[in-house]
């Protein structure tokens, strides 16, 4: 019996029946494990799965283009203060050395490439982040996880599947030392 205040079409649409018509105890277990009516299934429009499509498009695009904007206009990244790294006598032409610039940052590598030339970049390679190595008498830094190869006195990429050049550190000698002034390019 229906109560006052109740439609039937409400009733209707909340109760399964299943497409044979038979009663729902002589239903396989997997229909009365899953009574879902075609009645009861939302159907979402053409229209809303476009809309949503382009939207979520447009967020991508969005994204892409902050990256873009913030590595053509971001390069040089805040100045920390410098950073002692090395004195000019502790390396000799062809050496190396590790360091962090600034705190808390990853491995730098410190290479000597001339009497009183310097380059540092990013110790971690620009692809999957493993260490590279000087290679100094080939003039060039040396991925050893996946071979890949950089320029020694640019970063910039040669060999191998890294496409990025390393994030360069800036380096000033005063009085004898070597000093990191701030970080070119990635991250900092």
């Amino acid at each position: 019996m229906i109560q006052k205040g109740t439609s039937r079409a409400a009733d209707a649409e909340s109760q399964t029946v299943p497409p044979d018509g038979r009663p729902i105890n002589d239903q396989p277990r997997w229909r009365r494990d899953f009574p879902i009516d075609w009645a009861q299934d939302e159907y979402i429009s053409h229209r809303d799965l476009v809309k949503f499509m382009v939207l979520t498009s447009a967020a991508f695009v969005a994204g892409q283009l902050f990256i873009v904007l913030k590595s053509l206009f971001g390069g040089q990244e805040a100045a920390a203060p410098a950073l002692p790294v090395a004195r000019v006598s502790e390396l000799a032409v062809g050496a190396a050395k590790t360091f962090h610039y600034p705190a808390g940052s990853p491995p730098r590598l410190l290479i000597r490439t001339g009497e009183a030339e310097f380059v540092a970049y990013d110790q971690q390679c620009t692809h999957l982040l493993c260490p590279v190595v000087p290679a100094y008498e080939q003039g060039k830094l040396h991925c050893p996880c996946h071979n890949g190869w950089f320029d020694l006195h640019t970063g910039q990429p040669l060999a191998g599947p890294p496409r990025r050049p390393l994030p360069r550190i800036s380096l000033e000698v005063r009085d004898g030392t070597v000093y990191a002034t701030g970080v070119e390019g990635g991250n900092a």
